[in-house]
């Protein structure tokens, strides 16, 4: 199973996210904040409040938003494409 180690914001929607299994990268998540739980995140100063949940280790943001580590290795992987 897969898990976040760190994240910080970089820039814009951009995140610098380290995982168990040794990778890390830039990923862009300005696709991917779609739906209601994402809207206050297209605030920049909402958005730069990620932090990794402890227990889940995942990304997630003080209103509850989350990303499944899954799919965020699934945008890290395809940018290096």
């Amino acid at each position: 199973m897969l898990h976040v180690k760190s994240v910080r914001h970089i820039v814009d929607f951009k995140l610098w996210v380290e995982f168990d299994d040794g990778s890390c990268g830039e990923i862009d998540l300005s696709e991917s904040l779609n739906g209601p739980v994402f809207e206050p995140l297209k605030s920049l100063e909402n958005f730069s409040k990620v932090s990794v949940d402890p227990e889940l280790q995942t990304v997630i943001w003080p209103n509850g938003a989350d990303f499944a580590p899954e799919f965020l290795k699934e945008l890290l992987v395809s940018k290096a494409m």
